[in-house]
């Protein structure tokens, strides 16, 4: 996975980045208004994945790199066309974790990502709740692997409800996802496991055709 994008399936592309990654490029100015309203330690993290974005529509589709990026009733953030309402428009979105970011952008629909670190402390009620019948299996794993197994399950889960629009209404953890699996179907939609390309668990899902 690099900063400027991979085409992950046809029409589907995704990057991933640190934030040291992507150094301090100006910020779209657009971008820059909506990260005043928000708290001051969120702006950065803000603020570095719309330019994550920005960066993957240059490469993709650099005609729409400039447009306004607006967070529709469900909190997903989409291209608003202003002028041009008949534009046809890629679905977007973008995930953070610590000082990890990823964006991705589908030409045919709407698109989830998640990027997920392991995390510190793991319950075996949160296992239980997201793994369900397959939890005894990564239970059994070393602690280590166990919390990086559970963070790619969960990165599939969030990218579905992300795709969804739906976010934790959607029930995220009442997704099945194998332990180990790189994809599968939930509903409409195709997801990723990107395990052989990323140095951190990242997913995405995206309409199914």
């Amino acid at each position: 996975m690099t900063v400027d994008g991979t085409e992950v399936a046809p029409g589907v592309w995704i990057a991933s980045a640190t934030r040291a990654d992507l150094g301090d490029s100006p910020a779209h100015a657009e971008d820059l208004a909506d990260a005043s309203t928000r708290p001051g330690w969120h702006r950065p993290e803000f603020l570095a994945g719309r330019h994550l974005l920005r960066r993957l529509l240059r490469r993709v589709r650099p005609g729409l790199a400039a447009l306004p990026v607006r967070t529709d009733p469900a909190g997903k953030p989409r291209l608003d066309p202003g002028d041009a309402p008949d534009l046809a428009l890629p679905g977007i979105t973008i995930s953070h974790d610590g000082d990890r970011i990823a964006a991705a952008v589908c030409a045919h629909g709407d698109v989830g990502v998640d990027v997920q670190l392991p995390p510190d402390q793991l319950t075996d009620a949160a296992l239980r709740r997201c793994l369900g019948e397959h939890a005894p299996e990564v239970a059994a794993l070393p602690r280590a692997r166990r919390a990086w197994e559970f963070a790619w399950v969960w990165s599939v889960q969030e990218a579905c409800v992300k795709a969804a629009g739906t976010g934790m209404a959607g029930r995220p953890w009442s997704i099945d996802v194998p332990p180990g699996a790189v994809s599968g179907r939930w509903g409409r939609f195709a997801w990723l496991s990107l395990r052989t390309r990323s140095p951190v668990p990242l997913s995405c899902a995206f309409p199914h055709r």
